[in-house]
Parts: C-alpha cells; sequence; structure tokens
C-alpha cells in the first residue's frame, strides 16, 4: 500500500516505518521541517499546509502520531496549552488536507492514549467506558473529536488508546532503566495504581491491524490483556535488570517533583482492558509482561 505517517520520527513512528517498509509498503513521512529526502513531504500543522498535497492523492492510508512529550516537563500552563496543541491542531490540519483529496485514503489510525479514562481505581475499563475527569481525558477527547472528522469524508477512523508502550531504546523503559540498573527503582505511591501498557512490537502489529482490517473504526484500546499494579511492574523490572526494588517514592515526594503529571500519569489508575481487539481475534506476542520487559531490556 501507499501510505503516509505524520510522527515518523517519534519511538513508535520509527519503528513503524521500519516494519511497514519491511512488509513492502511505500511511506511517505509527514515532516515539521523542509523536506530532505524523496519519501518526506514538509508539513505545517500551524497553519494547516501540506506541501505538494497532490503526492497525497493514491494514498491507501495514513497514521497520525504527532504529539508533544507528556513527560517533558511540568504541566505549566505554557506546556499544557502545548500538550494540547500539539496534539489537537496537527490532527485537525491533518484531517483538513486528506478531506481535500480527489481520492481521501480509506482509513485514519490516529493515535490517543489510555489518559482518555482518567483515574479510576479497580473500575474495569473497555472501550464502552466513559471519558474520565482530569486534563488528559480533555487532551484525549478533544484530539479523537478531531480524528472523527474524518469519518464525514468517508474515511473510517480507527482512535488508538495506547498504555504505556515497553520496547527497547526508548518510552518508559530509557527513563526507568538508569534507577533500577543502579538499585534505586521502587513502586511509586502505594503502589497499588493499575498500569496499562503494550509491548512495542504488539503495537506496531495494531496499527498495522488497524489500516488492513475493514471492521475496527472507532475507539480500540491499544493495550495487552493484563494490565498489572505499579508495585507488581516495579519487581518484574527489578527482576529482569537482576536488582532489588528500593524504598518506595512517596505520592507526596511525586507531587512536589512533578507537580500535576504525578497525578495524572504516576500514581493514576487506569485498569484497562482490550476488548476490540480480543473481539476481532488479535493475537499478543506479548501477552505477559515478564516476557515484554525480557523482549525489551534482554540484551543487558
Amino acid at each position: 500500500m501507499k501510505l503516509a505517517l505524520a510522527g515518523a520520527s517519534g519511538f513508535v513512528g520509527s519503528a513503524l516505518v521500519r516494519q511497514l517498509e519491511q512488509q513492502g509498503h511505500a511511506v511517505i513521512r509527514l515532516v515539521r521541517r523542509p523536506a530532505e529526502e524523496p519519501a518526506e513531504i514538509a508539513w505545517h500543522p500551524a497553519s494547516g499546509e501540506v506541501e505538494q498535497p497532490e503526492r497525497l492523492e493514491g494514498t491507501e492510508g495514513v497514521v497520525n502520531l504527532a504529539g508533544s512529550n507528556l513527560a517533558a516537563g511540568r504541566w505549566t500552563e505554557a506546556r499544557r496549552a502545548e500538550i494540547m496543541r500539539s496534539r489537537v491542531e496537527s490532527t485537525r490540519s491533518l484531517v483538513a488536507v486528506l478531506a481535500r483529496l480527489n481520492h481521501p485514503p480509506r482509513v485514519l489510525v490516529s493515535a490517543s492514549a489510555t489518559g482518555y479514562y482518567g483515574s479510576r481505581g479497580e473500575e474495569e475499563l473497555t472501550e464502552a467506558s466513559g471519558r474520565g475527569e482530569g486534563f488528559l481525558a480533555e487532551v484525549c477527547h478533544a484530539w479523537e473529536e478531531e480524528a472523527r472528522v474524518a469519518e464525514s469524508a468517508g474515511i473510517r477512523t480507527v482512535l488508538l488508546r495506547t498504555g504505556m508502550v515497553l520496547g527497547p531504546g526508548g518510552g518508559a523503559l530509557a527513563r526507568l532503566r538508569p534507577a533500577f540498573r543502579a538499585g534505586l527503582g521502587g513502586h511509586l505511591g502505594d503502589g497499588r495504581q493499575w498500569m496499562s501498557w503494550i509491548a512495542l512490537a504488539d503495537l506496531v502489529r495494531v496499527v498495522v491491524r488497524g489500516l488492513d482490517d475493514a471492521q475496527l473504526a472507532g475507539p480500540v484500546n491499544a493495550v495487552a490483556p493484563t494490565p498489572v499494579r505499579n508495585a507488581e511492574f516495579t519487581a518484574a523490572l527489578a527482576r529482569e535488570l537482576g536488582r532489588r526494588t528500593f524504598a518506595p517514592v512517596p505520592a507526596f515526594a511525586l507531587r512536589a517533583l512533578f507537580g500535576e503529571m504525578a497525578g495524572a500519569v504516576l500514581l493514576a489508575s487506569a485498569r484497562v482492558r482490550p476488548r476490540r481487539l480480543a473481539g476481532a481475534g488479535f493475537a499478543f506476542v506479548h501477552a505477559d509482561l515478564a516476557g515484554a520487559l525480557h523482549a525489551a531490556l534482554g540484551a543487558r
């Protein structure tokens, strides 16, 4: 297929490009700088302009992974605005470009996150669960609403509510590994909060399935079927690295260090199940946490 991808330089995007090209697909990368390679097209989300939009004609599928890093710093008012803008603005401008094509793509796979559900304690969450409360829930809702506009142009739209992504060379593990290798890693708060996660290899396969499977549309929880509590996660990570866990990090210390982000990301409890993927017969390569961590960190 001829595909287009926004967010190709990120942790997930770069892995996705490799996989798609290995499968023989032609991938056009939308970049926010001058194009440097034949497979790139310059894209300016703020103005909604895509240079050479005619090159997107005949594109069969589009993947939108664009969005600034949630953990890049404390959530000041300016940072909150950037988190929202980088997702909503980019999605709005991309969908507008696709809708103007003479032959729009048949499918848009657009990123979202399990932050849509907010912090819900012990509640099991599926795609049928309602929106939660808090800033991340607001971001994800606005993000998804912009992607859904593509449906009015006849584009099947898949909204991937992704959990924490575990893979080599980036993501959450790149931040956690140094502390745990030094023997300083411990659970966060009381450690009872649920964490929903997915192996990078499985997330790439979920995106490909979203492009291929005409039955998938709307919200899809891109998470492994086995969420774990934070204490379980930290213990498993320490074991994989051949270390012991250290003293837990109190909730008040996390809030002092990270502000609002601590409650929304580090201490939030989201027990999310991939009901839509299960119903579609999707088979996870890494359904258990130990296997996913070994695949990501096995080469110590």
